[in-house]
């Protein structure tokens, strides 16, 4: 299969639902300007992060891959799992292929992902910490093929304040601000160019409980997506996008032929024909 694109970036905010375009946040929209985005993207039930990470990872429902908080807080994914993470694929497709993952939430790190496969895991405490990883990272390492950026303080505004607030749609705007500042960085190490970059939640909240997640309304489901980079289609109108099928994308952008275990898809018409 034909590589779409030299590496991707994926930047995940935890619990923001759909609710990014109430919120003012003008470094996604310049990241994603000529690209796709969804408001309408569906995530996987029970709407927890475990669940929810776990499918954008491994590519399958829940029900396949096993995951939840607690498993993923106590113990490392199998490695030898038939449901394998994007990041274990790419780095059995290329052993040279420099990964990194970095967290705000330790349980992606510590159990989601299989142990080894990314070459740089950071946990941090908080988000504005994420911004120092990165820089650190870019000096260290002359080139990556894959990287996965979490921001956790939007899902901890939800529980405080109420998912949709006012207070919540303030941290969506401050971490935006922390965002631009992470793209600033890969931009001048010219870590940006032939990449390509993904945003999207895992969950949203505020459906069955103000404060809370882990229904099926569709305030807690429905989540945003999108996309831009080499071989995007601008405006696309795509199939339906799952959260797990980001596992596919991420496999297709760097040619590599997604398990036939997956039910991951790449949406129709998100990528050029002439890209396939």
């Amino acid at each position: 299969m034909k590589q779409a694109t030299k590496r991707v970036v994926i930047i995940g905010l935890d619990g923001a639902g759909n609710m990014i375009d109430q919120a003012n946040t003008p470094n996604i929209d310049k990241a994603l300007k000529g690209g796709f985005i969804t408001y309408e993207a569906q995530t996987v039930l029970p709407t927890i992060s475990g669940e929810c990470w776990g499918s954008m990872f491994h590519g399958v429902k829940p029900s396949l891959h096993g995951l939840t908080n607690e498993r993923a807080e106590h113990r490392q994914y199998p490695i030898d799992s038939p449901y394998p993470s994007f990041m274990r694929l790419v780095k059995e497709a290329d052993p040279s292929a420099v990964i990194a993952s970095f967290s705000a939430w330790k349980p992606i790190n510590d159990g989601i992902i299989e142990a080894g496969v990314a070459d740089y895991v950071s946990n941090v405490h908080a988000d504005k910490h994420l911004v120092h990883e990165v820089a650190a990272f870019s000096e260290q390492y002359p080139d990556f093929k894959l990287m996965f950026i979490q921001f956790d303080g939007i899902d901890g505004a939800g529980h405080s304040f109420g998912y949709g607030t006012t207070l919540f749609h303030e941290v969506i705007e401050e971490t935006d601000e922390l965002i631009g500042q992470i793209l600033a960085i890969l931009r001048a190490k010219n870590k940006l160019e032939d990449t390509l970059i993904i945003f999207l939640s895992d969950h949203g909240g505020g459906g069955a409980d103000p404060k809370n997640h882990g229904s099926d309304h569709p305030k807690d489901v429905t989540i945003f997506w999108g996309c831009a980079g080499p071989n995007v289609v601008s405006n696309a109108e795509a199939e339906p996008v799952a959260i797990e099928d980001t596992a596919a994308v991420v496999a297709y952008a760097l040619g590599i032929d997604s398990p036939v275990t997956w039910s991951a898809k790449v949406p129709s018409g998100l990528f050029k024909e002439e890209s396939r």
